[in-house]
């Protein structure tokens, strides 16, 4: 259940996982927040020490990191994936079995800072994004929009990035642009860790599809990866329903997985 949140101190069924004086994001609170409710069943289940204690810091001992590891592969159980999840997984993301793939593109970021109005950075973007489709024919805004607006040193080259492979770039960037076919401005923007994103795909090589007899343990070991996040998440939002949290949003779609 919910307590009446702390504006100081966030807890955990009365453990401090925040200093009074710490600022701190609602996504690192919720990491520490779940790695408390782990140690937490750890204790409760034996495989650790009550006299084992958690720092304001989010730091834990490593005897209660061996716990908890115990503890997950007690509590999560992952099924084996069948012959054919696998197969609908492979057919349905080609793009990730593809080997050779590279994409020549230019981009306009838009770097999402501290103190930034997020909102209103989209907003900009979004205008880039429609003025530089919207261009009549034998005409190339891009160049010019890139060097006046975007926060990334290939400014200086009207945004150019040249020839990527998908290994090169961060994988929220890498999932928008390959194993697919667009060529030109992407019709939305791009989110990634860095901010929003105006992306000119010029060319690609399409590259070659691995066979899914070549890749069976790979795709295996990404459906069993995905069922353990998930079941993972699950465990942590039932600890969660159970625990006193304070100063502390346990929004679970949104919660990175304990490290």
């Amino acid at each position: 259940m919910q307590s009446t949140q702390d504006s100081r101190v966030a807890r955990v069924n009365g453990i401090a996982i925040s200093g009074p004086d710490e600022d701190l994001p609602q996504d690192e609170l919720r990491n520490r927040a779940c790695t408390e409710l782990l140690r937490q069943a750890a204790q409760k289940a034996g495989l650790l020490s009550a006299d084992d204690t958690q720092s304001a810091d989010g730091l834990i001992s490593e005897e209660a990191a061996v716990a908890i590891d115990t503890l997950i592969g007690q509590a999560v159980q992952v099924p084996e994936p069948s012959e054919e999840a696998c197969r609908r997984h492979h057919a349905a993301h080609l793009g990730r079995y593809t080997v050779g793939q590279r994409a020549r593109m230019r981009h306009i970021l838009f770097a999402v800072t501290e103190g930034v109005d997020v909102n209103a950075l989209r907003s900009r973007a979004e205008a880039v994004l429609v003025e530089v489709r919207a261009h009549a024919d034998g005409e190339d805004p891009f160049p010019e929009a890139a060097r006046a607006c975007s926060n990334c040193p290939s400014s200086e080259r009207g945004g150019d990035l040249g020839w990527l492979a998908p290994e090169e770039v961060v994988p929220e960037f890498a999932r928008a642009i390959f194993g697919q076919p667009d060529i030109g401005v992407l019709p939305r923007l791009v989110h990634s860790r860095f901010g929003f994103h105006v992306i000119d795909v010029q060319e690609r090589e399409a590259g070659t599809v691995l066979p899914f007899e070549e890749v069976r343990a790979t795709v295996a070991a990404s459906l069993r990866q995905q069922s353990f996040a998930t079941a993972l998440r699950q465990y942590v939002a039932l600890l969660a329903g159970h625990a006193t949290l304070e100063g502390v949003d346990m929004d679970m779609a949104d919660t990175p997985l304990v490290q």
